[in-house]
């Protein structure tokens, strides 16, 4: 294991599957404590089990995100685990509703753009407290999605495009006290989310000049 976040505390959300389990592993690899947190336990402990096995150290929470009172006693739970918060990266998200607007369900509309944005906000308005006093680092994941219009998927879209300002306020709010907040714009990835669509290797359906990557592609612009 190297040690370049040896004595750092990493939250990271999404953490079970995909960019966010490989980033994770990755900052467990760099000597950082990581807290795992998302809605599905069996794969929070997947990657705890990971983490440890290497030598790591880690801590589950588990909460949906896009409920404000769960997002609120996980930030309760986070603070028994930890004194600190050094990196935050809000990795949750995904697509819910393809549908054309006129086609679509508002009800999945609206979840997933909260999915892709509420979320960011929920967890780092209930983390931030922990992090103003010692500064550290906030990542979210973006997407080039949230940069540019295209038919369907308007939801995703929406959503991503919120966290990209989203990051750019925040980061106007909080520079002074330490903290850095940047977008983090994979690109194409082969996740369980795109499975079916995308390959490691090969083209995303939606640019054949592109090519998909997969989440440990992720890592090197995280750790950077």
């Amino acid at each position: 294991m190297s040690q370049s976040l040896k004595n750092q505390t990493a939250l990271i959300t999404g953490s079970g599957r995909g960019i966010g389990k490989a980033i994770a592993l990755a900052f467990a690899n760099e000597g950082a404590n990581l807290i795992l947190v998302a809605r599905t336990e069996s794969q929070l402990r997947d990657t705890e089990r990971e983490i440890v096995e290497a030598g790591g150290r880690a801590a589950v929470v588990i909460a949906d995100l896009t409920d404000k009172d769960q997002v609120a006693r996980m930030a309760e739970e986070v603070e028994q685990q930890s004194e600190q918060i050094d990196i935050l990266f809000n990795n949750a998200g995904g697509g819910i509703e393809k549908s054309h607007v006129a086609d679509s369900d508002p009800d999945l509309w609206i979840l997933d753009v909260n999915v892709n944005l509420a979320t960011a906000y929920l967890v780092t308005h209930a983390i931030l407290p922990m992090m103003m006093a010692r500064g550290g680092k906030i990542i979210n994941t973006g997407s080039g999605m949230g940069h540019s219009p295209g038919p369907g998927s308007s939801a995703y879209h929406v959503g991503k495009a919120g966290m990209w300002m989203l990051t750019q306020c925040l980061a106007e709010e909080v520079w002074e006290h330490g903290i850095t907040v940047n977008e983090l714009i994979p690109g194409p990835v082969a996740t369980d989310l795109t499975a079916g669509r995308m390959t490691v290797g090969g083209p995303p359906p939606f640019a054949p000049s592109e090519y998909v990557k997969g989440p440990e592609d992720v890592v090197s612009l995280a750790m950077w």
